[in-house]
């Protein structure tokens, strides 16, 4: 099973992520995630990566498309989670493309739905786990008294420098910018699923798990 994940950043798309990779055997394919990977690969596509990120130029969508094509020619276990990717209707129209030169489809896309000052409350209270990126909240999930991540025993945790008002307010009028046309887009194609992100994360998972089963 081939899914997206929606939402603007703080609303729970990499949370979901990890519980399906761990619940269903699926293989995250974060963008950041795969272009740092491959900056360090020393593969061919590895090293146009780091030649464009040292030059600091912004990656093209056709080096974002062949670091995908990569792993879907590789091992496919449960499914594939678009996380960060596609952003724009021009990725989408390349991602239906790729998968059905690979032989795949998209099964379902997940819309993570949030309003905007909950948002700003979430992501501002955030930290994650420096070793495994277990995410924390000062309020709602706080980092354990011992100081050690419940999940690995890390004892390094960090805040994103950008996770303030100011930077969420110019991060969030991007997505709705690029990314909120996507919404309509697999809407018209009666793929796409709405999960309320400001539920309580175990809501959320079984919102999800509802879809999928379906």
């Amino acid at each position: 099973m081939n899914i997206i994940l929606l939402g603007p950043p703080g609303a729970g798309k990499g949370t979901q992520a990890r519980k399906l990779v761990d619940d269903r055997d699926m293989i995250q394919l974060s963008t950041g995630d795969m272009l740092r990977e491959a900056r360090t690969s020393g593969t061919e596509m590895g090293k146009i990566v780091a030649d464009v990120m040292d030059s600091g130029k912004l990656v093209t969508d056709d080096i974002v498309i062949g670091l995908i094509r990569e792993k879907l020619e590789g091992e496919k276990k449960g499914g594939f989670i678009f996380d960060g990717f596609p952003r724009t209707l021009a990725q989408a129209d390349a991602l239906e493309q790729l998968l059905g030169d690979c032989g795949e489809s998209l099964d379902a896309v997940i819309e993570l739905r949030v309003e905007e000052e909950a948002l700003v409350s979430r992501i501002t209270g955030r930290s994650t786990c420096a070793n495994c990126g277990e995410v924390y909240h000062d309020e709602t999930k706080p980092i354990p008294a011992d100081g050690k991540c419940s999940v690995c025993g890390g004892t390094e945790f960090k805040r994103r420098a950008d996770d303030n008002e100011e930077s969420l307010k110019t991060r969030l009028m991007e997505y709705y910018k690029q990314t909120s046309p996507l919404i309509g887009y697999y809407y018209a194609k009666g793929k796409l699923h709405g999960v309320d992100g400001l539920a309580e994360m175990d809501e959320v998972e079984t919102s999800i798990k509802g879809i999928l089963d379906a």
